[in-house]
C-alpha cells in the first residue's frame, strides 16, 4: 500500500499539470504576426434581375448605358433609362492573408439606391479594388438575402433587412498581396491588447521553448523574435511558436456601458465596496391645450389662438440602499438587482458609483 502512494501523488500531480496547461493560453490566442492581415476591398457594381423591386437612380443610368455600349448596343447619352428590375450596389470583401490567384472569397452586396429588395438579384461582374486604387478581385454571382417581405394596398410585411446580402465565394483572386513574413532575420508578434506583463510572460515562454536570446520585448505589445532564414523552415518554426502556451496577466476589470441601447456588460474581475445608494425617478409632464378667444359682436377685433400651457414636475420617493462589499461578479449583480433601477437607470449609477471610488473597474462607454 505505501508503494502506490508515490504513483497515486505523481498521478495527481500530473493531472494537476494538465489541467493548468489545459486553461494556458497559446501565442496564437493573444498576438498576430506583424504583416500578417487582411485587406480590404471595394467595388461598385450592378444587380440585376430583380422582381421589379429595384430602383434605377442616375448614376445607375450611366451605368446600364456605359456596360450596354461596351457589349455593342449603342443608346443616345440623353436616353433615360428606367428599369425596376436593376439596382445600384457597393461591393465589399477581405481579401485574406496569402491568398492567392485563383482562390475565392465573400462578398457582401449593399443597395445604393432605394431598392426595396435584392432578393433574387445577380450580381454583373465587378472590380474589386484596393486602398492604392489597384484590381485585386473580381465578383459575380447570385445575391443571398436573409429575409423576405411582401406588400399590397399600401400595406407591407418586412422580416429583416432586404436592401443588403451576401455571394459566398462570390469573387474570385486576381492580383496577390505580398507579406514580410519570409523577409528579414526577424519577425514580430503583436500583442492584440497593450499589457507588459504578458509581453514579459509571453517572451520567456518563447525563450523556454527555443532557447535564450530568441525573442526580444520592444515593448509592452510588440514582442521581437529571431527565425530561421529558410521559407520552409520558417514555416515549421511558425506553427511551434503559436502553440507555445503561457499564462497571460488577467485582464482589467473593466464595465461596457452603451449609451444607445442601455446594453451593461462586465468582465468576472469587477468588483464593489461596500456603499449606499437612494434612486429615484423625476418626471416632467408638459401639456398644452389651445383655446380660441372669441371677440364679441360689432367689435372689430380678431379671434386669436392661444396654448395654455400646463407643466407639472413629479419626483418618486428613493429609499437610501446599503450595497455590501461583492467579491464576485455573481455578487455584484445581485448587488444591483437589489436597487430596482431599469438599464438605463444603472448607466448613471455605476457612473456614480465609479466616481465614488466604490465600483472597482474601469468604465467604458460606446
Amino acid at each position: 500500500m505505501t508503494r502506490r502512494l508515490p504513483n497515486l501523488a505523481a498521478a495527481a500531480l500530473a493531472g494537476l499539470l494538465l489541467v493548468s496547461s489545459a486553461w494556458a493560453d497559446r501565442i496564437k490566442d493573444i498576438a498576430n504576426v506583424a504583416g500578417v492581415r487582411d485587406n480590404q476591398l471595394i467595388g461598385y457594381g450592378l444587380v440585376v434581375g430583380l422582381d421589379g423591386t429595384g430602383a434605377t437612380s442616375k448614376f445607375a443610368q450611366q451605368s446600364i448605358i456605359s456596360m450596354l455600349g461596351q457589349m455593342g448596343v449603342n443608346l443616345p447619352p440623353t436616353d433615360s433609362v428606367s428599369l425596376k428590375n436593376v439596382s445600384a450596389v457597393m461591393l465589399t470583401a477581405n481579401l485574406p492573408a496569402f491568398a492567392k490567384p485563383g482562390q475565392t472569397i465573400d462578398v457582401t452586396v449593399s443597395a445604393l439606391d432605394n431598392a426595396k429588395s435584392l432578393r433574387g438579384g445577380t450580381l454583373l461582374m465587378s472590380t474589386l479594388k484596393g486602398a492604392d486604387g489597384q484590381v485585386y478581385a473580381v465578383a459575380q454571382g447570385n445575391v443571398l438575402v436573409g429575409g423576405a417581405g411582401a406588400s399590397a394596398g399600401g400595406s407591407s410585411q418586412v422580416v429583416n433587412h432586404l436592401s443588403a446580402g451576401r455571394i459566398p465565394a462570390g469573387a474570385t483572386v486576381e492580383r496577390a498581396v505580398g507579406t514580410r513574413l519570409g523577409q528579414g532575420e526577424f519577425i514580430n508578434l503583436e500583442l492584440k491588447e497593450t499589457d507588459f506583463t504578458t509581453a514579459s510572460r509571453a517572451t520567456d515562454a518563447i525563450n523556454r521553448a527555443f532557447g535564450r536570446g530568441t525573442a526580444t520585448p520592444l515593448d509592452g505589445r510588440q514582442i521581437q523574435v529571431r527565425a530561421p532564414q529558410d521559407p520552409g523552415q520558417r514555416v515549421a518554426f511558425m506553427s511551434q511558436l503559436e502553440n507555445v502556451n503561457l499564462n497571460p496577466a488577467q485582464p482589467t476589470p473593466k464595465v461596457i456601458l452603451n449609451a444607445r441601447t442601455g446594453s451593461i456588460v462586465m468582465n468576472q474581475l469587477v468588483t464593489l465596496d461596500k456603499c449606499a445608494i437612494a434612486h429615484g425617478n423625476l418626471s416632467v409632464t408638459i401639456t398644452s391645450e389651445p383655446q380660441v378667444s372669441q371677440p364679441n359682436a360689432l367689435s372689430g377685433g380678431q379671434t386669436v389662438v392661444t396654448q395654455a400651457a400646463d407643466v407639472q414636475v413629479k419626483s418618486d420617493k428613493g429609499d437610501l440602499i446599503v450595497m455590501p462589499a461583492a467579491a464576485t461578479l455573481g455578487d455584484v449583480v445581485k448587488a444591483l438587482n437589489a436597487v430596482g433601477a431599469t438599464p438605463q437607470d444603472l448607466l448613471s449609477i455605476l457612473q456614480a458609483m465609479k466616481a465614488s471610488g466604490a465600483l472597482k473597474a474601469d468604465l467604458e462607454i460606446i
